[in-house]
């Protein structure tokens, strides 16, 4: 295995790119040091944070200080959570819109429209259930969920609160629902 630095990491979420990048704003993507990272929480959340463009949504007593003085130079409002995987937990679907299935999270936010969702009910390998926010991303004006978004329970109330945005959302009937860290777009 070598001398990759990720390898650190809990192998169930290595290969997901939430716990390395954060996408902040118009495609910009902040790319963590995998070398600050530890095999548990919290030390393998310092970059999982969640950006809608204009809210900076993170456990902030966990926040890497140069992605957090990254946000701050951007610009965007902080959200203190409780949660520390706060990308996988939260689906950010344009600047003031996100969907989370965790209660903690929804109540933080309020000063988005949040959609709170059923937990469960989404696959990650070597845990009990994935997130919401592992399962996909915005890419332009489309939604891209992997796996069969159309198989959760809440799945007529997403679809319809990303596509009341001006949104499409796509995805994948013939796999299920499936948390692999993220969709993070980078132009």
């Amino acid at each position: 295995m070598g001398s990759n630095p990720a390898l650190n990491v809990d192998p169930a979420i290595i290969c997901h790119p939430d716990i390395l990048h954060c996408h902040l704003k118009d495609g910009y993507v902040f790319h963590g040091d995998p070398l600050t990272l530890g095999p548990s929480y919290p030390y393998d959340v310092p970059y999982n944070a969640c950006s809608t463009g204009r809210y900076f949504i993170h456990n902030l007593k966990h926040t890497s200080p140069e992605l957090l003085a990254e946000a701050g130079r951007l610009g965007l409002e902080t959200v203190h959570v409780a949660q520390g995987y706060t990308r996988c937990s939260v689906l950010p679907v344009n600047k003031g819109s996100i969907i989370t299935s965790d209660r903690g999270v929804a109540a933080s936010c309020t000063q988005l429209d949040v959609l709170l969702i059923t937990p469960g009910h989404i696959l990650l390998p070597g845990y009990n259930t994935g997130f919401i926010g592992g399962t996909g991303g915005r890419v332009g004006n489309e939604m891209l969920f992997n796996g069969d978004l159309s198989a959760h329970p809440d799945f007529l109330n997403i679809k319809d609160f990303i596509e009341s945005r001006g949104i499409r959302c796509l995805w994948f009937s013939d796999i299920p629902l499936t948390d692999i860290g993220s969709i993070i777009e980078e132009y």
